[in-house]
């Protein structure tokens, strides 16, 4: 058995792998069982509102039948949408297309793209249920072909809806579109050029969708408790002060704020805004990940470093192309788990990163609704857990909503614009992207009408 000469922070692993996406009716069954309980215990998700159900009705029924093919375009601001999304299409989806006389010609399924990153961090139930679900997996900042041709076979071939959120990742702000990237569109017009090569009649369309959550009274319960387990980990006691709810997230903000300042070498400057401040607290932490791992700086934007130094993590945790370290030299094995722990550490700045690039937003004032400061103190208890040292797993709070709605946009017809893609990709691409974080704000507008 093999024995660390120095006990390591953090081990190498093995590389790990998952079988070729496939549908399994024991899987199926398996999630119609649990599905439900796991999305109230683990999600805290309650009763589920459809609206604007005749758009997904329509993309369903075509769809599943051959008369199109469709891209489920899902905003993904609190990791929980793929699950609800999946369970609610594969269990209710069809009763309720019924009741408004829509009729689907197959059980309706979708097919998830997610970052491979998913399986590694999920541990081993991610990695039996989502294959087998016929989830694909992607690499965001390195060469993936085989992935990519299986997406394009998937969307091309049909007949099931493929889900894809624009985001790239969890984003964090649910009334807000921060941030979206040009693959989801990207591979809607190459597959609408490929299925128009084949002379098929086929429109390739987008379909926006959009969850949002709503609190009762256990919720105003739960964001007090929250803000008080904020104040604990700060240390600010709130007894005597009468800041309110603004007042109490301002203080308890400014002094993360200043600690991250500290933690980077960083002097908050008089006058400069929160925003200013956390810009340059962004920069330092991906310098100071990019020099641990001894690499340069790589992409357009935070994102994209942000996204290479994840890769580099992930990579030198779980060591590509190795399925055993059976019979490797003890040194060698020795250093892998050096290059391990060296690469946790790196991940501690990657990901404050990639929280509080999305934190940019205002404190809500007193009058704010209540799923907006929910919100609002869910991310700042992320913000102290990641500059603990924290990931998106230590994010999870069972704070259970009263109502989760699912809100629908109207399709975007990529294949009508194709000759417009055909003269000009980049404006075409510009174009349909400008119509999806539209269609985006539609459903932020539409969900705050919504009343309990």
């Amino acid at each position: 058995m093999y024995k660390p000469y120095i006990k390591p922070v953090f081990v190498a692993r093995p590389d790990i792998t998952v079988p070729a996406p496939k549908i399994s009716k024991f899987v199926l069954f398996v999630c119609r069982l649990f599905g439900r309980i796991y999305l109230f215990f683990i999600l805290g998700i309650a009763k589920i509102v459809l609206r604007g159900g005749e758009h997904i009705f329509k993309a369903f029924e075509d769809a599943l039948s051959g008369k199109s093919r469709c891209i489920l375009a899902f905003r993904h601001p609190n990791g929980g949408e793929p699950q609800l999304i999946m369970w609610y299409i594969l269990y209710k989806l069809r009763s309720a297309a019924r009741k408004a006389r829509y009729r689907f010609s197959r059980r309706p399924h979708v097919s998830f793209v997610y970052g491979y990153e998913v399986v590694r961090w999920g541990g081993g139930v991610a990695r039996w249920i989502m294959p087998n679900l016929g989830a694909m997996p992607i690499h965001h900042a390195k060469m993936d072909s085989v992935g990519m041709d299986r997406i394009f076979r998937s969307l091309s071939e049909g007949p099931y809806p493929l889900a894809i959120a624009p985001e790239g990742q969890v984003s964090y702000t649910t009334e807000t579109v921060p941030r979206l990237e040009q693959g989801t569109v990207r591979i809607g017009f190459q597959a609408a050029e490929r299925i128009n090569k084949e002379g098929k009649e086929c429109p390739v369309e987008i379909l926006p969708v959009s969850i949002h959550f709503r609190y009762g009274k256990m919720g105003k319960w739960s964001l007090g408790r929250l803000i008080k387990k904020i104040e604990k980990y700060t240390g600010l006691d709130n007894s005597g002060q009468n800041t309110g709810f603004t007042g109490r997230l301002e203080r308890a903000r400014r002094y993360i704020l200043e600690q991250n300042e500290k933690r980077y070498g960083v002097q908050g400057e008089e006058g400069k805004s929160f925003n200013e401040r956390v810009d340059r607290i962004i920069e330092k932490a991906l310098e100071t990940a990019e020099r641990l791992l001894g690499i340069s700086p790589k992409g357009k934007d935070t994102i994209e470093r942000m996204y290479h130094i994840r890769q580099i993590c992930w990579d030198s945790i779980i060591i590509p192309e190795v399925k055993g370290f059976n019979g490797m030299p003890l040194v060698e094995r020795a250093l892998a788990d050096l290059k391990a722990g060296e690469a946790w550490h790196a991940g501690r700045h990657m990901e404050l990163v990639d929280f509080i690039w999305y934190f940019r937003v205002a404190v809500p004032r007193e009058d704010a609704p209540l799923y907006v400061k929910m919100e609002y103190a869910q991310n700042l208890w992320d913000f102290a857990s990641r500059t603990m040292g924290g990931a998106y797993s230590n994010r999870v709070l069972n704070v259970h909503p009263k109502r989760v709605l699912i809100q629908i946009a109207p399709k975007i017809d990529l294949s009508a614009r194709l000759s417009d893609y055909k003269k000009n990709k980049k404006q075409a691409i510009g174009e349909a992207m400008d119509d999806l974080v539209s269609a985006f704000q539609g459903c932020i507008h539409e969900a705050a009408e919504y009343q309990i």
